[in-house]
């Protein structure tokens, strides 16, 4: 087992009531330096809202975000970096203007080479934002989050829409981004996901935590499945190609 080093990130009894709905209703956890966790749930089980709060974006009802031991402040947003569920890129603008200029808003940020690099951009570096594709955009929009060489780094399912293709490109690219030991915070729909990218889950509903663990442990003791894993060197060449969109009716 891994083990990593004391809690980054504590949340102690969070709370998030609006005058008709209790997104949040109490929920404890800890993360840990240099791990991926997960916050795993349905639509409306409070996970955008959790995440919210802990960037500083929402201001809780009730209880307690430290961040390194101490509560979250200004200087934790300048530690770190966030992806959002939806953003809109500057029309008319190439990948590469696009970092320079948010490159811009900081006095300390990476190399945009190095990000174009790290975030596998070099192909469509100079192409504009409009022509980008789903998961080359997704790319683009994880190196905006990296840009101020955060400590922590907040991704709010990143792949939602993506096709399974893509969806793999962008959890090898998570995954790279771990090894240079940065703490994650991930939301997503997708137990696979998860699975593969999460050193712990909680999972929500409702506004409450009702399950939380490693991966291994929760699919254990909560579902009656296997999981297989294969190497890729393992698989045809063929299977690994694309489906053809034929439309859903077609099966392979």
């Amino acid at each position: 087992m891994i083990k990593y080093d004391s809690p980054i990130i504590e949340v102690k009894n969070l709370i998030k009531h609006y005058s008709k709905a209790k997104a949040v209703n109490g929920i404890s956890f800890s993360i840990a330096r240099g791990s991926c966790f997960g916050l795993l749930g349905p639509n409306g089980a409070g996970k955008t809202t959790t995440l919210e709060m802990i960037e500083g974006i929402t201001q809780p009802s009730s209880g307690e975000i430290l961040f390194c031991g101490a509560p979250t402040g200004p200087s934790f947003k300048e530690k770190s970096g966030i992806q959002f569920q939806a953003t809109s890129l500057q029309d008319f603008l190439t990948v590469k203007e696009v970092l320079k200029l948010f490159s811009s808003f900081y006095q300390a940020p990476l190399n945009i080479q190095e990000l174009a690099e790290l975030c596998s951009l070099e192909e469509f570096w100079d192409r504009d934002t409009h022509e980008l594709s789903g998961g080359q955009r997704q790319r683009v929009l994880l190196a905006i989050a990296l840009i101020n060489n955060p400590e922590v780094v907040f991704l709010d399912e990143p792949t939602t829409g993506l096709d399974p293709q893509a969806r793999r490109a962008f959890w090898e690219l998570i995954q790279s981004i771990k090894r240079k030991n940065k703490t994650i915070i991930l939301t997503t729909h997708y137990m696979e996901e998860a699975y593969i990218l999460c050193d712990e889950i909680v999972i929500m509903n409702q506004g409450t935590i009702i399950a939380q663990g490693g991966p291994k442990d929760l699919l254990q003791k909560h579902f009656n499945s296997v999981t297989l894993e294969i190497p890729k060197k393992d698989i045809s060449k063929a299977l690994r190609q694309p489906l053809p969109s034929w439309g859903n009716s077609h099966k392979r």
